[in-house]
């Protein structure tokens, strides 16, 4: 209980400001950023989609806006990102995690973007995630997204010593910032990492933990064919170049049989 005279004081950055922060170091921009601009077309030629981790709602934001008239559905486990979606109201926002998609929905397309997919940390959450996939998409409907290839070791380049890694922004609240990354752990495959949000002078005003699995393709499409999808495509760049031993990236589009 709190005492006469006390009130509870809202956290130096919240929640719903990490959510904008979000927008501002992700803008999602398929005329300027190639991976955007790999998904935006499946999402604009499928009648229906559902986009899982959809974070704040940029996909399919836009894709309303540029003429999209199908059924659009975000979900994400992430309240105040879904808070900042939901200004948008003629798409569907729902909270939850991939492994609570409705099963017989028949999207056309499921997507999971910004490397959402390398938040499934155990073989059970891939396991629950994957058939949940599956389960909502129609005969023949796909499902697209993409995991940084573990050959490629991207956390390296994740420290404040690597000038490409830190940024410099002024947020919605007219605030000047400083973000970086810095790993906490590299375990096996899971690798656990720390964004800072601070002042240009250094003084931390949030910590946001993460922990990401990198698989390797083998791992992966073992995965996939258990949960009896087939690999319709699979890409190491943008570009849609083949994988090689210099990919950063294994991009999937997955077909429901």
């Amino acid at each position: 209980m709190e005492c006469e005279g006390w009130r509870t004081l809202p956290p130096v950055y919240s929640d719903a400001d990490a959510a904008a922060l979000y927008d501002l170091l992700n803008p999602w921009n398929p005329d300027r950023r190639s991976d955007d601009r790999f998904f935006f077309p499946l999402v604009m030629d499928a009648g229906s989609v559902l986009d899982v981790g959809c974070g704040t709602g940029s996909m399919l934001k836009l894709a309303r806006e540029r003429g999209h008239r199908g059924r659009l559905v975000g979900l994400d486990p992430d309240c105040a990102a879904l808070d900042r979606a939901r200004l948008r109201a003629d798409v569907e926002w729902i909270e939850g995690t991939a492994a609570d998609a409705r099963s017989g929905a028949g999207f056309e397309l499921a997507t999971m973007t910004g490397h959402a997919f390398q938040n499934l940390l155990t073989d059970d959450q891939l396991r629950a995630s994957l058939s949940a996939m599956y389960g909502v998409l129609r005969r023949g409907g796909r499902f697209a997204f993409e995991t940084r290839h573990p050959q490629a070791r991207a956390w390296e380049g994740w420290t404040p010593s690597n000038p490409d890694d830190v940024v410099d922004l002024v947020d919605d609240a007219g605030r000047a910032l400083r973000y970086w990354h810095d790993v906490d752990s590299v375990v096996g495959d899971i690798v656990t990492i720390r964004g800072t949000v601070a002042k240009p002078d250094g003084t931390v005003l949030r910590v946001l933990s993460e922990s990401l699995r990198f698989l390797d393709v083998a791992a992966l499409n073992a995965l996939l064919v258990e949960a009896g999808f087939e690999i319709e495509g699979q890409y190491g760049d943008w570009d849609r170049g083949p994988i090689t031993d210099d990919s950063r990236e294994i991009i999937t589009i997955a077909c429901r049989r």
